[in-house]
């Protein structure tokens, strides 16, 4: 190639290449990725896994009159590079610059704003019906991975396409994973078919067979139909069950031959229904390093692209502190399991699993179906923990109300990445747990201002009948494995002040601290709670109802901590801090806490100034 990324007028220009250009891009958008996320950070494993593919898309297709809705959108880097914005990836995840994810407020050629996994067929259905009652002509693609082929909803969606016989087409991203390696029957029947020979080869094959035979009736062309269909049947049961759906199904084919990746989409433009694509790619494609260990290069930080090796790496971890204390705890009980959702390392869980194989259970990324499980694990008299972020919990509000708080079920929740989790933005933030968990029944909120308040705690909620939510950060935390403190569901008073009080949720207890000394300059004596126990709410440490009250969370403003301590305490002068009720774009943590006005300057100041108001 004789140019930069950044100097081409992309999507045109690659509508001119020819293959020998196409496949000299592929290498240039490799090296491209490698450099840029090996500074900004970012999921770099998925999007090398797309290369040849995302070229091959937008070779075929005219974005944005075609849509492209790209499930999840991680590895939608390699789209944003094909469709202008290669110039923009020094900002890459930084506040103020492109999100990781597909923005329409970024691009017209972003189709659909994603973020969780498996809602892109159904988006791409709504968006095709759309389509066909304006009597337009654009064709609406929906690339989702065999990860997200676990989640229910991808098969709500495949058949309701496949009923409603709308021209579409569903591309089968299949690496063998999504964060951790898949897990379930749909996996084990992807696997037999990445064996098996090509469902297109095969077809050609029939075909030139039949071709070969005379036509001599009716009859016997109705007769080879059967025919073709019982070969179908007998050598191609792979693809059956999306053709039984009402799909065209085309695959397996290798994701990482252009040209062969071109002729099969060019063929599925010109089929008039659904049509599956069934594409075979590799995780962490091109970069060896990725390759050979595709889950830690998944998310990761900034790194050294020579080594792989992370430059700075993350010492005691809330996810790690999770994952000893269940460890230990097991031990004690065997009535202990641990359920995951397709992030088993992630969530501090991969000792457990190793440890204890038959107590732990990965459900796949199917959280509602996670939730329910754990609480026909706990009908039946075993002890579950639940570890799914707080933004992915979303996903099974249902089911914590109906088939866990309603019985009243002892199911542990582990709540990773409560509160702001930073680069990956509005559809990753775990802010609404708060909100929605302490307005069920039966449910208990904690949240831990350290790792060894989290050990205590989660000893404590398996001492419960009942449910129990755990929210703690992402990121590292103080842990000194020598200190075993006790916890008894009781908040804990840290500092006194004549002044007023600052009641810190969980994480929020470290800029409590450093807003109590900034204040003691002014002249200001701020007492300190440590909130930990949300829901049911512990005002033990409550001393004078008149005075001045500040509250702090990591977590929406709107019926949060702040919201329920005013209900319940009666306390006639109360600030609440908090995220307010919008979404939280992406940038770092720090950069966040000071715009919307959650660091320890900002509540300094807003406290003198009500504080001043008030004499």
């Amino acid at each position: 190639m004789s140019k930069e990324l950044t100097q081409y007028d992309f999507p045109d220009d690659l509508k001119k290449m020819d293959l020998k250009e196409m496949e000299l891009l592929s290498y240039a958008i490799r090296d491209f990725l490698i450099e840029k996320v090996s500074k900004t950070g970012g999921h770099l494993a998925s999007n090398l896994g797309v290369v040849e593919l995302t070229i091959a898309l937008h070779k075929v297709f005219n974005s944005p009159d075609d849509k492209m809705i790209w499930d999840v959108g991680h590895q939608s880097y390699v789209h944003k590079i094909l469709t202008g914005r290669a110039g923009e990836f020094d900002g890459l995840r930084q506040m103020n610059g492109i999100s990781g994810f597909p923005k329409g407020k970024e691009s017209p050629h972003d189709a659909f704003d994603t973020g969780h996994s498996s809602n892109s067929i159904s988006a791409a259905a709504g968006m095709a019906a759309a389509r066909d009652l304006k009597g337009e002509r654009n064709e609406v693609i929906a690339i989702i991975g065999d990860g997200s082929l676990t989640g229910g909803m991808a098969y709500e969606g495949l058949n309701n396409v496949g009923a409603s016989k709308s021209k579409m087409i569903v591309i089968l991203n299949d690496n063998g994973m999504s964060i951790s390696r898949n897990i379930g029957g749909v996996s084990q029947h992807l696997s037999k078919l990445r064996t098996s020979n090509g469902y297109l080869r095969v077809k050609k094959t029939i075909k030139r067979a039949l071709n070969r035979i005379p036509v001599i009736g009716d009859d016997l062309s109705t007769n080879i139909g059967h025919a073709k269909d019982r070969i179908k049947y007998a050598l191609l049961s792979g693809g059956v069950i999306f053709e039984e759906l009402g799909f065209t199904y085309l695959g397996p084919i290798n994701g990482h031959n252009i040209r062969e990746t071109i002729e099969v989409l060019e063929l599925a433009k010109h089929v008039n229904g659904p049509v599956f694509i069934h594409v075979m790619t590799r995780k962490g494609r091109g970069y060896r390093t990725a390759e050979i260990d595709p889950n830690k290069f998944h998310g990761i930080s900034p790194f050294n692209p020579e080594t792989g090796k992370v430059l700075k790496p993350s010492g005691m971890t809330y996810s790690k502190v999770l994952g000893m204390t269940i460890e230990n705890l097991a031990a004690e009980n065997k009535k202990i399991t641990a359920v995951s959702a397709a992030m088993c390392d992630a969530t501090g869980l991969g000792g457990f699993a190793k440890k204890y194989p038959r107590q732990f259970f990965d459900v796949g990324i199917a959280e509602a179906h996670g939730v329910t499980f754990a609480a026909g694990l706990a009908k039946s008299g075993m002890r579950p923990l639940v570890a799914i972020y707080s933004s992915f919990l979303q996903r099974a509000y249902d089911q914590i109300i109906e088939d866990v708080c309603i019985q009243n079920l002892p199911v542990v929740f582990a709540i990773d990445r409560a509160g702001i989790v930073g680069a990956d933005g509005e559809t990753h933030h775990g802010l609404f747990d708060i909100t929605y968990l302490t307005s069920m029944p039966n449910m208990t909120v904690l949240a831990p201002s350290d790792g060894n308040q989290l050990a205590a705690m989660v000893r404590y909620a398996f001492s419960l009948d009942g449910p129990v939510a755990i929210r703690y950060p992402r990121g590292d935390c103080f842990y000194d494995p020598e200190e075993q403190i006790t916890f008894d569901g009781k908040n804990q008073r840290i500092f006194e002040g004549k002044d007023l009080d600052i009641w810190a949720v969980g994480k929020m207890l470290q800029t409590a601290l450093e807003t109590r000394e900034q204040l003691k300059v002014q002249g200001i004596d701020a007492g300190i709670v440590d909130v930990a126990a949300i829901k049911p709410l512990d005002l033990s440490c409550l001393k004078e109802k008149s005075k001045l009250v500040v509250t702090i969370e990591d977590g929406l403003l709107a019926g949060g901590f702040g919201d329920k301590f005013i209900a319940e305490s009666k306390v006639q002068e109360v600030l609440t801090f908090g995220w307010p009720d919008q979404f939280v774009e992406h940038g770092d943590c720090d950069g966040l806490y000071k715009k919307y006005g959650l660091d320890a300057d900002s509540i300094t100041e807003r406290i003198c100034e009500h504080i001043e108001r008030k004499a």
